[in-house]
């Protein structure tokens, strides 16, 4: 049997208010239209199932068994319909329960908390899911549907036709000491001097990695290199241990402040990292990603 086009659910909507109200007037005014419009719907709704719902006495309708016996199966239809809109949405990242914000390690030590208590002021029934990672691998989740947006260095790796971002703030880049260091009390630093000094960076994929190769090269030098790790604490970590220097953002300055010293590069070497939120331009209407970028834009105000 084919389902005649007039049977619509949006008629179905309005035979169920009617039900609910047991009066056009009122049903009209729950449904924010006119009683017209009302008794047009459930007429036409009638043409469509070929058979009466009501039995007209005057102005009145009253409820044959056929209206009864329909408004049980529309109640339980419309609430499918519902929920299936809702999984379908989940299922895409769209106004789910859960949000997935992907960032860079160094953001966590201020921007990210930040943010994320402005969008739990936003929107207090949503869960938030971190993860962290490099700008490589989180573009790869982004695009994958795996995150909902990311906060990453906008540098070339993130360049993508399928991806829009909002720049939040800029960050210089530093060389990295233990608080001991000859080089700690230094207003800044030309990076000439530290050239037979041994560093430890980040693996590729890393922001600060390529930053850092690209001030290297400016400084006509390959560093010696004794370890790359994962993640920008650990690495502060064996700055601070006296392991090696390193290239970082400045915006670690609060992290291992006591025992690590970030000392400005000389003008020629200076570098700055432009950080930003990243989203799919498809995912843009998504009301718990506009809540998000509705942060970020009063987020980078401040900086400003």
């Amino acid at each position: 049997m084919l389902i005649d086009e007039e049977l619509t659910l949006k008629k179905l909507e309005v035979f169920l208010a009617f039900m609910r109200t047991g009066n056009l007037a009122r049903a009209a005014a729950e449904l924010q239209t006119s009683n017209v419009s009302v008794h047009r719907a459930i007429h036409s709704l009638e043409n469509a199932l070929r058979c009466p719902l009501f039995k007209h006495e005057g102005r009145n309708l009253t409820p044959l068994e056929s209206a009864y016996v329909l408004e049980e199966r529309a109640q339980k239809l419309i609430q499918d319909v519902v929920e299936s809109v809702r999984l379908t949405r989940e299922a895409a990242g769209f106004s789910a329960e859960r949000f997935k914000l992907g960032s860079l390690y160094s953001l966590t030590v201020k921007t990210v908390p930040q943010l994320i208590m402005g969008l739990k002021i936003r929107r207090s029934e949503l869960n938030i899911d971190l993860i962290l990672g490099s700008n490589f691998d989180l573009l790869y989740k982004l695009k994958n549907m795996e995150v909902d947006a990311i906060l990453v260095s906008l540098d070339d790796s993130v360049n993508d036709p399928d991806c829009e971002h909002i720049a939040l703030f800029s960050d210089d880049i530093y060389l990295a000491t233990p608080a001991d260091s000859r080089f700690a009390q230094r207003t800044e630093v030309d990076l000439a001097e530290v050239r037979d000094e041994t560093f430890i960076t980040l693996t590729q994929g890393f922001a600060t990695h390529q930053d850092g190769n690209r001030v290297f090269s400016q400084a006509g030098f390959e560093p010696k290199v004794a370890m790359q790790v994962n993640d920008i604490f650990t690495l502060l970590s064996m700055v601070s241990s006296g392991v090696g220097y390193a290239l970082l953002p400045g915006r670690i300055a609060a992290v291992y402040e006591n025992r690590v010293k970030l000392i400005p590069l000389q003008e020629k070497y200076r570098l700055q990292q432009h950080i930003g939120v990243v989203f799919l331009k498809a995912k843009e209407r998504d009301p718990n990603l506009l809540a998000l970028l509705a942060e970020c834009r009063m987020y980078a105000n401040r900086q400003g």
